[in-house]
């Protein structure tokens, strides 16, 4: 019996992540419309999912960024700069505009929240008064507690100290990441499991309506990402080279964001931006420590996945934004995207943090992190299509700026 269940198993097990999520998505819709009791008695499997995620989430934020801090090299070539800071203008812009269009078109999740989550901070003051008092935070409080403000810290801080420290500690370091990501890969491993248990159980509670939750937050999150591969980034481009930016931008989709599409990975896709890179007659130092950087630090797409996801939160809450508010989240929204881990979904794994400045307790914020894979199937695509082409697109526009600047 065991080994006719391993034989058929075998087949599913082969399959990428986001094909398996997708036949959980699709068992928890069926069985849900089969039996709700049946569907009930599955929830275990999705509270089992978002308890894992609760507790790798903080380890994995404190360890990548604390690793990624220590392990940067001073002196970095001067003629970076300019994709550099397109790389940082471009993700702020893509957290701006996924502001605005949760502000045009809300999004409010079903969510099991508690009786009492707190009250929710006033405003901006009220917020960074918040954020100063959770800075300040014991590192070891924080990491039990999932204080993601003070874990940031924590980590700025030690990968600051630790950039002087030995070539032996800062290896050490990096091992330690890589573990951890191994870990949470294991964890995200089990999604489709746990993401059937957590769709059962939700639509056997509150109908088939909650698909439409997620369809329209699906929606507002590709959406922002189809406007800033087809509006501000060619506008940012534009700015740049001060030429008709589309036929480079639709070569970079062609050439780069088809094949990030599929492979759901900017690290995988770094030899095919080389190559295109190549193909485009870039400058060769240039594009050679720019595309596997961009790979590391250029995640627009990522900074919007974490603004609509938290707006999402933010709203279902009950929680008001003003405009200052809404400033803030899209910095530290690109922030957090520079330090997305390499693994599947990982720029979820950080929205814990940009929901921590609304007082948003750390129970609902993972569910909205559940959330967030059950619509993963496209959105984790589409994010990294975005993030990969947009390397080649920054890089060669600050190639072609210096090509025309007058010597």
């Amino acid at each position: 019996m065991i080994a006719t269940l391993h034989s058929l198993s075998r087949p599913l097990l082969r399959l990428g992540l986001i094909p398996q999520i997708a036949i959980g998505i699709a068992a928890g819709i069926l069985l849900a419309a089969v039996s709700v009791e049946a569907a009930q008695s599955v929830a275990l499997l999705g509270q089992l999912f978002i308890a894992a995620l609760k507790a790798v989430a903080p380890i994995l934020v404190f360890v990548l960024v604390a690793a990624a801090i220590a392990g940067h090299r001073q002196g970095q070539p001067t003629h970076i700069r300019s994709v550099l800071t397109l790389y940082v203008i471009g993700t702020l812009t893509a957290a701006l505009v996924a502001v605005v269009a949760s502000f045009l078109f809300p999004t409010t999740l079903t969510l099991d929240m508690p009786e009492v989550s707190g009250n929710p901070p006033g405003g901006i003051v009220e917020i960074l008064r918040n954020l100063l008092l959770s800075a300040v935070t014991n590192p070891v409080s924080a990491l039990m507690e999932g204080n993601f403000i003070a874990i940031l810290v924590w980590a700025v801080g030690l990968g600051v100290t630790l950039r002087q420290a030995s070539e032996t500690t800062r290896t050490a370091l990096a091992d330690l990441s890589d573990a951890v990501s191994n870990i949470v890969r294991l964890v995200i491993r089990f999604a489709p499991l746990g993401i059937f248990g957590l769709v059962a159980n939700t639509l056997a509670e509150s109908g088939m309506a909650a698909l439409l939750d997620y369809g329209h937050l699906l929606a507002v999150i590709i959406g922002c990402m189809l406007f800033v591969a087809l509006v501000t980034n060619p506008l940012i481009v534009y700015w740049q080279t001060r030429r008709n930016p589309y036929p480079l931008v639709f070569t970079c989709l062609r050439g780069s964001a088809i094949t990030a599409f599929f492979t759901r990975s900017s690290a995988a896709n770094i030899p095919v931006n080389l190559e295109l890179c190549k193909r485009l007659k870039l400058h060769a130092d240039t594009y050679a420590i720019s595309i596997p950087l961009g790979a590391t630090i250029n995640m627009s797409g990522a900074a919007i996945t974490i603004s609509v996801i938290t707006l999402a939160a933010a709203h279902t809450l009950g929680i008001s934004v003003d405009f200052a508010t809404a400033l803030l989240l899209c910095i530290v929204s690109a922030l957090a995207a520079c330090g997305v881990s390499g693994v599947a979904g990982g720029s979820l794994l950080l929205i814990p943090m940009a929901a921590s400045l609304f007082g948003i307790d750390t129970d609902v914020a993972m569910q909205v992190v559940a959330i967030g894979f059950v619509i993963s199937v496209l959105q984790d695509s589409t994010e990294t299509a975005l993030n990969s082409s947009t390397d080649v697109l920054f890089t060669a526009a600050a190639c072609q700026a210096e090509e025309n600047r007058p010597t």
